[in-house]
This record gives C-alpha cells, sequence and structure tokens, in this order.
C-alpha cells in the first residue's frame, strides 16, 4: 500500500533533473526573491506547541524570510504520524524527520515521492553555509543509491549520555561507576536505600521508554560492542540489533530487570512520564541528550530536591565503552515532487540562510535582552527564552555543525557548561558511531518491515522473563538464517565499503 500511494502521489519521475537553465536565483526565482516564502512542513514536537506569533518565530520567519505553516506531531507519535503520512500519499511541501533511513521514508523515496536534490546542490559552490557549517560527511552519510534526497539537520555527535543522580550517590558514599557492572551494582543500593526519606523503598532504578529505554539503548549496546561491525559466515554485514552483542545487551537488561533495577513499565513508559519521574525525585538513571542537565537540576530545586547534580557517566562494557556517537546530523529534511521545480530553489535557499552562522546562534539562543543576557560572556537563556527557544525550535532548519550543541546548557552560567564540557570532553574520541545510522539495503527494508514489530515484542518478553534467552536467541537466529536477511547483509557489507572507499 505505500508502495501504491507513494507513487500514486508523484507526477513526475523521481530522477527527473532541473530544467536547462534553472538555477538558484534566476527566472521566477529571482523575481519572487524579495517575498517571503511560504512553507508547509511536517515536524516534530519535542515541547509545548509553540506559539509562531511570539517573539522568537516571529523573528526567525523574519531572518530566514519565510512563513512557515508547520504540523507540530509529538514526538512519541512522530514515526506512527510519518508512516500513515507516507501511505495516504497527501505530503506537505518539507517532511523533517529524526531519522532519515527509515524503511518506510526509504521505500518512499525509491517510488519517487521526493525530489533527487543532487542535480540542485551540484558541488554545492551555490550553496557556501551547507557547504562549509555542516559535520565532515553530512552528505555523504545520507546517500540512496548514490543520490541525496534529503538535507541534514545537522547538530552534535556528543548527543546521548547515560545520567545519574551525582548528589545520590554522595549521600550514599558511593563511588562514580566506571563500568556497566558498577552501574548496576550503585542503582541496586540507590533503590533499596530510601533516598528521598519518605519511609518506603520506592526509587525507581533505571527508566526510559521505547524498545528498551530508546535513547540509551545504543549507549548500552556500544559497551558490549554491538555498534562494532559484525560479519556473519558469509561475509555479510548483520543488522545491529540482531548481532550476537547485542543479544548479550538483552540478557543483561534481563537480569537488571530480575533485580528491579530496570523500571518495571520500561515498556510502555512515554517520554513525559519517564522525564516527570527523573525531574521529581523518583528515579536515579535516565539516558537521554546531555544538554536537559542544567534545565532538569533547575525543576528539581524548585520542587524541593537540595542541591540535585546530574552527572553522564563513561562506563566500560564488556568489549567497549558505553557511548554512542550520531552521525553529526541523523534527521533531514525531504522536499515532496509535487513542489513544483521553482520552489525547490527558494526552498533551498531558505536552508541556505538555516545554516549560517548567525541563524544557528539565533537558534540555539535567541534574541538578546529579549530571551537571554550575556553573563561572562556567556548567552544565558532566561525563563522567556527556555520557553520559546527549545529543541522543537531548532526542528525547521539545518543549522551549522555544533561540536557541544547537545551538551551546554543555553539556560546555564559559563562556568556551569565549561564543567559540562569537561565531563564528557572525551566522548567524541571514544564513543562508536554505528554504521547502521547510515547503511542502507533494499532488502532489508522488505525484511525489517516484516519482523521489526516482532522483535521489539520478543526483546520485551525476553526481558521481563515470559521467554528465555534461548527462545530469545533461537528468534534472531531464525531471521539471521533468512535467505532475504543475508541478501541484505550483503548489500549492507557492499554499502559499508564503497562508504570506506575499500
Amino acid at each position: 500500500m505505500l508502495t501504491f500511494a507513494a507513487t500514486a502521489a508523484c507526477s513526475n519521475q523521481a530522477g527527473t533533473e532541473p530544467a536547462n537553465g534553472a538555477n538558484n536565483g534566476t527566472g521566477a526565482a529571482a523575481k519572487e526573491a524579495d517575498k517571503a516564502i511560504s512553507i508547509k512542513m511536517f515536524a516534530g514536537l519535542y515541547n509545548e506547541a509553540p506559539n509562531m506569533s511570539d517573539d522568537y518565530w516571529t523573528e526567525w520567519q523574519k531572518r530566514t524570510n519565510s512563513k512557515l505553516n508547520v504540523e507540530w506531531v509529538p514526538s512519541g507519535d512522530l514515526n506512527t504520524k510519518l508512516d500513515l503520512l507516507l501511505a495516504s500519499g497527501d505530503l506537505p511541501e518539507v517532511v523533517a524527520v529524526p531519522d532519515f533511513k527509515r524503511a518506510t521514508l526509504l521505500s518512499a523515496v525509491k517510488n519517487g515521492a521526493f525530489w533527487d536534490l543532487t542535480p540542485f546542490l551540484g558541488d554545492l559552490s551555490k550553496y557556501p553555509n551547507m557547504k562549509n557549517n555542516l559535520v565532515q560527511d553530512a552528505f555523504k552519510y545520507r546517500t540512496v543509491d548514490g543520490k541525496i534526497y534529503s538535507l541534514p539537520g545537522s547538530r552534535s555527535r556528543v548527543d546521548a549520555g547515560i545520567k545519574i543522580r551525582k548528589d545520590w550517590l554522595d549521600q550514599l558514599k558511593i563511588p562514580v561507576p566506571t563500568t556497566l557492572d558498577e552501574y548496576a551494582a550503585a542503582l541496586k543500593k540507590i533503590i533499596e536505600a530510601d533516598i528521598d526519606g519518605n519511609g518506603k523503598k520506592d526509587t525507581l532504578g533505571l527508566i526510559g521508554h521505547g524498545v528498551i529505554v530508546n535513547d540509551g539503548d545504543a549507549s548500552f549496546a556500544a559497551g558490549f560492542g554491538a555498534s562494532q561491525p559484525t560479519y556473519d559466515a558469509d561475509g555479510g554485514l548483520m543488522y545491529t540489533n540482531l548481532n550476537p552483542q547485542y543479544t548479550e545487551m538483552v540478557a543483561w537488561f534481563q537480569k537488571l530487570y530480575q533485580d528491579g533495577i530496570l523500571s518495571k513499565e520500561f515498556a510502555v513508559m512515554k517520554t513525559t512520564q519517564a522525564e516527570e519521574l527523573f525531574q521529581t525525585g523518583r528515579a536515579a538513571s535516565y539516558p537521554r541528550s546531555i544538554w536537559w542537565d542544567k534545565q532538569w537540576e533547575t525543576t528539581m530545586e524548585k520542587s524541593g530536591q537540595k542541591n540535585p547534580q546530574i552527572i553522564n557517566l563513561t562506563l566500560k562494557g564488556p568489549k567497549a565503552t558505553a557511548i554512542d556517537l550520531s552521525i553529526g546530523g541523523g534527521g533531514g529534511f525531504f522536499i515532496s515532487k509535487k513542489v513544483p521545480e521553482a520552489k525547490v530553489w527558494q526552498l533551498l535557499d531558505y536552508f541556505e540562510k538555516s545554516a549560517s552562522e548567525s541563524i544557528t546562534d539565533f537558534a540555539y539562543y535567541g534574541l538578546e535582552g529579549v530571551h537571554h543576557t550575556v553573563v561572562d560572556g556567556q548567552k544565558v537563556l532566561n525563563e522567556k527564552g527556555i520557553k520559546e527557544v527549545n529543541t522543537t525550535s531548532k526542528g525547521v532548519g539545518v543549522l551549522t555543525y555544533q561540536k557541544w550543541g547537545k551538551v551546554i546548557s543555553a539556560s546555564g552560567s559559563k562556568a556551569y557548561n565549561d564543567a559540562k564540557i569537561k565531563e564528557v570532553a572525551n566522548f567524541d574520541e571514544i564513543g562508536q558511531v554505528d554504521p547502521f545510522r547510515f547503511l542502507i539495503s533494499d532488502s532489508w527494508i522488505n525484511v525489517w518491515s516484516k519482523y521489526e514489530k516482532e522483535w521489539k515484542s520478543m526483546v520485551t518478553k525476553a526481558i521481563v522473563g515470559q521467554i528465555t534467552m534461548d527462545e530469545y536467541k533461537q528468534f534472531v537466529d531464525k531471521i539471521n538464517a533468512l535467505p532475504e536477511t543475508k541478501q541484505a547483509y550483503q548489500e549492507f557489507a557492499k554499502h559499508y565499503k564503497s562508504y570506506l572507499g575499500k
């Protein structure tokens, strides 16, 4: 159905190139250059729904010469809504996604739902901001059959951290954990203590949402070596979630669940629930983006918690360090093939503006005197800034690469942010990038669309003890033995060798 709908939605061939003589800033585009471009966009909502007439959005649209009409979709519903959108074929002009290689999205790409931007971008000489201000290999990562269909949401390679309440460790005289085993032992001690003094031992250990703990899955997997390229007997590159190291991690989580360390509600917990539990002092550990630390500490203080301190751990696992790195632009902006060619040029102009250093600085700090003040040379968000300048507000433009963009807090002082950078200074060197953040296989799209939902269910069943680990392994082995899986693994290996230039 997805294939049919995506194909029906398109009035032109996916590989159609710009007409001869069409270029950025000429013809109709030049005549319209002084007018604000109206953009209909699908994008993720990670905070409260924004007021598009507030000071931040008014200024964003002024600086980018745009008028935005955004369908904001709550992050927890984003993938479901995206799949429905793709199935309907009724696409807005721009589709902004957190994962540019989601299977349903790639199917739509291959069936002509979006413009091939390769001939528009060329050598990027017309787009110096996107050429010079993005993470290295930003466009190389996202090619599909050698073509570029999306623009990167360029952010930080250092992003997620496995957080723990340092003040609670100190209170119980527990050393900061340096290994995954020490981490589990520390959480066990915390949940067995009456840490909040309410007379009950009701503190949760590790919380999260998603398959296991969502933002932290990849970090823990890295510690078990699951992010390292792993090949089957035929030389095929195995998918991370189905390699032996990932299965070892599932067994470790099963032990955490049995010991009461992993929250009993991990499989059904929503993002908002997890955030509330952590901020209200109900949980000891929660893996999320590092830049939340200051904001959450402030909320903790307002709720009466004394001197809360959140730190992000460097934990050695059985095979590597439990630190997952982003590719510095995992999300993407796709332009619907329904958009006329002339407007594609205008949209690219808009995204080129958003990739400037000045627009990016505005995206992080807003207006001086309105959203932030400068203290000791550091821009610090005020209460209005915290409300209007956030994750959601960064989701409609490419933005420049910020090494510490997901580490420093816009509401933190210079001293606080300097200390936070020092805390994770070596993450970029010792962490790992899972190659499946960018590898693509046509065969795998079909395989995973059939088995992903069942795999998620089997992971949960294994962790909570509804099935044995042997039964889980048998399920994984069954998928890995399928001829179409083996074919996909060969395709992954070929793509990876091509990426490495070998």
